[in-house]
């Protein structure tokens, strides 16, 4: 029978002890430091990214909470997507041909809508330029082709895929009407005559009487800037001038000519020629019935 030997065990159980020590350094120790300041660093990077993820969480509560608020708004229906649904449909009928499907445009045939805005669309739409029927010169205005409704649909289908300057609200001859004038005749006269008459220009082009355009149609043309027509924008004009200059426009066409016929208000060419062609007339007719009396 064997006995177990206390003094054989003592050695075991101090290499183990010592063994255990050397697995588990102090907290002083380089490694002991070097695995805190890793776990410290995993710590940070958790916890950035949970405060990206919730500040993109956030984000999107806000953004949904607000659009469709806003989409809703500009639709009377109350779908955000039907009036912009509607314009896509009209878009790809009437306007992909030359303009592109993503609005880009068509080399040779139509150019980018991106960026001209409901404006444009407005102005171009409303007065039967657009659709184009043949390319030639200048776009020649027709009657409209679509309806007030088809054309805000189509308006909506533009502003949401280009974007760009909107159309105004409020009266749009609240403005000064003697700074109008003098807006008028420094920035449109040239080519629009100092009446709104229109006149010709190079190329086979001219710029169109005034007559027969609205308010809006006269704003959205100055934001827009079609064909030679300069872009208005509210750094060249500010929206008190603009309206200033639709005032006297719209003024001067129901303004009586105090010095008698208007002649077509075209200035002093249509002024001479019935000096030379009825004065003058006039003067040889005398001159000959006298000659032949004698």
């Amino acid at each position: 029978m064997s006995t177990t030997n206390p003094s054989s065990e003592a050695p075991l159980e101090g290499g183990r002890r010592r063994l255990s020590l050397r697995r588990r350094p102090d907290a002083g120790s380089p490694a002991s430091a070097a695995r805190a300041r890793r776990r410290s660093k995993q710590r940070r990077r958790i916890a950035n990214v949970a405060g990206l993820m919730a500040a993109l969480v956030l984000t999107g509560v806000g953004y949904s909470a607000l659009a469709p608020g806003a989409s809703a708004a500009d639709d009377p229906t109350g779908n955000p997507s039907s009036a912009v649904e509607a314009g896509r449909e009209i878009y790809t009928r009437s306007c992909i041909t030359c303009h592109g499907s993503n609005l880009q445009g068509v080399q040779d045939r139509g150019p980018s809508l991106i960026g001209v805005g409901e404006a444009s669309v407005y102005f171009q739409v409303h007065t039967g330029r657009m659709p184009l029927v043949r390319q030639e010169a200048q776009a020649a205005e027709r009657p409209t082709l679509f309806s007030d409704e088809e054309i805000d649909q189509l308006m909506a289908y533009v502003q949401e895929n280009g974007g760009g300057p909107t159309l105004p609200s409020g009266d749009l001859r609240d403005g000064d009407l003697a700074e109008g004038g003098e807006l008028f005749r420094l920035n449109c006269a040239q080519c629009h005559n100092f009446t709104g008459m229109g006149g010709a220009l190079s190329s086979g082009k001219r710029a169109p009487t005034l007559l027969d355009a609205n308010d809006m149609t006269l704003y959205t043309a100055m934001l827009s800037g079609p064909e030679n027509m300069p872009v208005f924008g509210d750094n060249q004009l500010t929206p008190d001038e603009k309206r200033a200059i639709i005032n006297y426009v719209q003024t001067i066409k129901t303004t009586a000519d105090p010095g008698g016929a208007g002649i077509g208000r075209v200035g002093p060419v249509a002024e001479g020629l019935v000096i030379w062609v009825v004065g003058m007339g006039a003067l040889l007719f005398g001159i000959f019935w006298m000659g032949t009396k004698a």
